[in-house]
């Protein structure tokens, strides 16, 4: 039933880990947007993770809170995500799903932004600011429509939570790498290796982690524990500063890390 699990597990079965490509939704340009995204799945993302800009967003860094401005101030609005899936979908055969706080969901109607999601060719969400006990209308609908939902784990949160979060998620459970915001870290906390082992004794089939990603040895140190890796601000500022094809390019170097699991 899930599509995300399905390239997870193939990749898996081959000896490698996943690589989930953030980019926010309308930057700089919406058809900047479109052509990063199809730049990123030829590149070698396995999976897209496409932000909603937004004006309060309490998990991101500054790059990718001055990216989603830019999206903003230029007049991106959150019916716009849907035909950058479209658009995106139609050229390159790679899952998107959409990371989005929970209040523009709510002000769109959930259960038309699922509609829309799936016409649009999106496979689900990952909602950072959503705990699955608050969940019960997003759970309902996509359960109904079959659309992957990613909740969030942290080093932080109590083995209930981390149950809980395991028991709703589907396609992958998304582990915080380190406490704080979003961008890019030398190292990576140890943390991470433990809060994965923790949702696998709590259940948890598939995990990737985020937050702090940076380079392909960043990417193959987390593929030796977790089945992916999630990477964003770097994306970010490539595409800033080099385009579309600064993106291709940085994607190709991270999707270097990720054969480091055993079949």
């Amino acid at each position: 039933m899930s599509r995300v699990t399905d390239v997870i597990r193939a990749a898996n079965a081959s000896g490698r880990g996943v690589l989930v490509g953030y980019l926010p939704a309308g930057f700089p340009t919406v058809d900047e947007c479109i052509e990063a995204l199809v730049a990123l799945a030829e590149g070698g993302a396995d999976i897209i993770e496409l932000g909603i800009p937004y004006s309060d967003p309490v998990m991101d860094g500054l790059v990718i809170q001055r990216a989603t401005n830019t999206a903003l101030e230029s007049g991106f609005r959150v019916r716009d995500v849907f035909s950058i899936i479209s658009a995106v979908t139609a050229r390159v055969d790679v899952p998107i799903l959409v990371m989005t706080y929970w209040n523009p969901v709510v002000q769109y109607g959930v259960e038309r932004f699922a509609r829309d999601l799936v016409d649009a060719g999106g496979v689900g969400l990952i909602t950072p600011d959503l705990i699955p006990d608050e969940a019960a209308e997003w759970i309902r609908v996509s359960d109904a429509l079959k659309l992957d939902r990613v909740f969030l784990a942290a080093p932080s949160s109590t083995d209930t939570r981390l149950r809980s979060a395991v028991e709703n998620s589907r396609g992958f459970v998304y582990a915080v790498s380190t406490m704080g915001i979003t961008g890019t870290r030398e190292d990576l906390d140890s943390a991470a290796r433990d809060l994965v082992a923790r949702l696998r004794a709590v259940g948890a089939e598939t995990v990737c982690v985020g937050v702090g990603i940076s380079s392909a040895e960043h990417v193959r140190s987390v593929c030796d524990y977790a089945d992916g890796a999630i990477v964003g601000s770097l994306l970010v500022t490539t595409l800033e500063n080099d385009g579309p094809a600064g993106v291709r390019s940085i994607a190709a170097e991270l999707s270097s890390g990720v054969s480091s699991v055993t079949p």
